[in-house]
């Protein structure tokens, strides 16, 4: 058993009220259960509790047992003097606060249906990797809707919460945010940590000076990625030259070329093939920002990141190596990616940062009109019957399976509140 299943129990009064006492025989009435507190602090806050004669305004501590009171070294803290009832499953010792006075304590065990027990046991013990499928049939779908939704919001502001924290350390730069979250996004998951030292070494302030030039653009990112150390053809040594003026203007310092991963990728997927592609993306845009905020649909974002390359790129995928066939732009699913993992974050944190709920509705939007596959988490709850339509229900079921299936959150997951009150009536 975990506390959270006591959370539960306490904080919808699901145990039998029949005479309750503490454990010194004092009658207790609860009048008000408290807010949950999810901060440093006790349980439940501004609780009400009538213990024998004396209404108490306070706040609840919850435990397994009275023991874990000491163990959690809330004997020495200041914040727990104001707990006016201890609840705990096992009252195995008294405690007292810090001036000595004792605390009631009120066991739950044997006050709880069994059927309820042995519920929360089998999502506990579950051996499949949702928890709850042997029950997932009898919940209701608007209760599963409901708490897609909720992990799709959660998710959603946990990417936008990685862009503030960017944003922060940008020094409240919006463009150099937006330049690095877009960096890192081209990288998709093979290069990511690259191109995410590639937008360290290359400020947008400097990018910025030059997209007015697609040769200039690529001069730049080629040379700062550290691929024009050694030019292997006329375009190279072209490049070379234009960077080599340009990191002398700018005091800029290259990366190194090992940093760089070409192995088991086709050579669509090649980072020269996603520089040429980011040089296009940027090419007469001075403001990534904006550009990326005000689009409006799945069709805009698809031709920005969908942009031609320049004439040499169209026919290589490495300095000096020519393809086959003339190079395409950008696959659409690569676009719809980076709509998911670059501007629906974006937009989610500039919602969060300015109060603009709009922002926010205008990514779930986004999501919705992507097709995309199922995943290996989609898969899990389709089994179950239920069925992935759009990017919007991939990003939910990925966050209800990391937030909640995987970790076995159930009391903090509707669904699982759900399945605990029907075996509680």
């Amino acid at each position: 058993m975990k506390e959270d299943f006591l959370h539960y129990i306490w904080r919808h009064q699901y145990f039998d009220k029949s005479e309750v006492a503490t454990a010194d025989g004092e009658p207790v009435q609860v009048i008000k259960t408290g807010f949950y507190n999810t901060e440093a602090g006790p349980d439940f806050k501004e609780a009400i509790i009538k213990i024998g004669e004396v209404e108490w305004s306070g706040s609840v501590e919850v435990h397994l047992k009275a023991s874990d009171w000491q163990r959690h070294q809330h004997h020495i803290d200041g914040k727990y003097d104001q707990v006016v009832l201890h609840v705990v499953w096992e009252a195995d010792k008294p405690v007292y606060r810090i001036d000595g006075s004792l605390i009631p304590v009120l066991e739950l065990k044997g006050r709880v249906k069994l059927q309820m027990l042995h519920t929360y046991q089998q999502l506990q013990q579950a051996h499949h990797a949702i928890p709850c499928a042997a029950f997932w049939p009898s919940v209701p779908e608007v209760t599963k809707l409901a708490m897609m939704e909720r992990a799709l919001i959660e998710r959603l502001e946990l990417k936008g919460e990685e862009v503030l924290q960017t944003y922060q350390s940008t020094g409240n730069d919006w463009e150099q945010t937006v330049f690095y979250t877009l960096l890192r996004g081209f990288g998709f998951k093979t290069n990511q940590l690259a191109f995410e030292l590639l937008a360290k070494a290359l400020p947008f302030k400097v990018v910025r000076q030059h997209v007015a030039s697609q040769f200039q653009l690529e001069a730049l990112l080629f040379g700062q990625a550290g691929f024009l150390a050694e030019p292997v053809d006329e375009y190279a040594v072209q490049l070379a030259k234009e960077y080599t003026f340009l990191a002398h203007k700018y005091k800029l310092q290259p990366l190194q070329p090992h940093q760089w991963n070409f192995l088991r990728m086709r050579p669509g997927n090649f980072p020269t093939v996603r520089l040429a592609q980011l040089a296009a993306v940027l090419h007469k845009r001075t403001s990534l920002f904006a550009t990326l905020l005000e689009l409006d649909t799945i069709k805009a974002y698809e031709a920005l990141f969908r942009a031609q390359v320049s004439e040499y790129w169209q026919q290589h995928y490495m300095l000096g190596r020519k393809a086959k066939g003339k190079q395409q732009s950008m696959g659409k699913s690569s676009a719809h990616n980076l709509v998911i993992n670059v501007v629906v974050p974006l937009l989610t944190a500039y919602a969060t940062h300015t109060g603009n709920r709009q922002f926010q509705e205008k990514a779930i939007a986004l999501l919705e009109q992507v097709r995309e596959a199922s995943n290996k988490y989609t898969r899990l709850y389709e089994e179950l019957g239920w069925q992935a339509k759009s990017a919007a229900d991939n990003q939910a079921a990925l966050g209800l399976f990391r937030f909640y299936c995987e970790p076995v959150n159930c009391m903090h997951c509707g669904i699982g509140n759900k399945i605990m009150k029907q075996r509680a009536s």
